[in-house]
């Protein structure tokens, strides 16, 4: 979407508060023993008092209120019995909708452990997503977006996630532009539009960068079963520095 009012703006700062205190407070929540079921039942609690509505669940039906993928899932894991072990590297996402707005996030970490083969593809994600909002400006291709996260993930030895992208975002979870890519993709000259609403999201890898759907029929795995990581914000374009509503 783009926004056309104060009141679009203040309706998505508060549905992206909520989706970053809901992956906050579950973050904070991780440890060994639990079950990935009752790490989403924190999530969906956040949301209840919130007044809030898991997107997946409302518009997809999907199997619980946020998404977690245990490596080598990395996106649209469904909660469950798995109970996590220290050392795991897990990916949270959050989206959610409220009074027609919709947010967005999503973060990587390791479970109660510093594993360092983890947490230095965390960091490079993490990098590769700050970068990618700075790329994010009125007036400018979206191109940008994917050069700048296909530059840091070289830059660190990684490759991106070629099969998984960005989006827009706003008055539904996914709207144009329904892709914004992770790589530099010459040919899309897209020009962002000051106001545009954004979930960019990077992927990045230490395999071939390609995913696969598991027998689950939601569950996403990297077809190497190497490991991957994801950071992801929902943003409004401008001409300076892009406000992050899920900071």
């Amino acid at each position: 979407m783009i926004i056309e009012n104060e009141e679009d703006i203040a309706g998505l700062k508060t549905i992206g508060h909520i989706c970053a205190v809901t992956l906050r407070k579950m973050m904070e929540a991780v440890q060994p023993g639990m079950t990935t079921a009752e790490l989403d039942a924190i999530g969906n609690e956040v949301f209840e008092k919130a007044g809030a509505n898991s997107a997946p669940m409302n518009l997809y039906q999907f199997p619980g209120a946020t998404c977690i993928s245990v490596s080598p899932v990395i996106a649209h894991g469904i909660p469950g019995d798995h109970v996590l072990r220290e050392g795991e590297l897990i990916n949270i996402d959050v989206s959610a909708e409220m009074n027609g707005y919709f947010g967005d996030t999503g973060a990587s970490m390791v479970v109660a452990a510093q594993v360092p083969e983890y947490e230095k593809i965390i960091a490079a994600t993490k990098s590769a997503l700050e970068k990618a909002v700075q790329a994010a400006r009125a007036g400018q291709t979206i191109n940008n977006i994917g050069k700048a996260v296909q530059g840091e993930a070289r830059r660190n030895g990684y490759d991106v996630i070629y099969d998984l992208t960005g989006h827009g975002i706003g008055r539904h979870l996914h709207e144009e532009p329904v892709q914004v890519f992770n790589q530099f993709k010459p040919r899309d000259r897209y020009v962002l539009k000051e106001g545009l609403v954004l979930a960019i999201e990077p992927f990045l890898t230490t395999g071939k960068g390609h995913v696969t759907e598991e027998a689950d029929g939601w569950s996403l795995r990297t077809t190497d079963r190497t490991i991957a990581a994801q950071f992801e914000h929902t943003i409004i374009v401008t001409k300076d520095e892009p406000i992050i509503l899920t900071a």
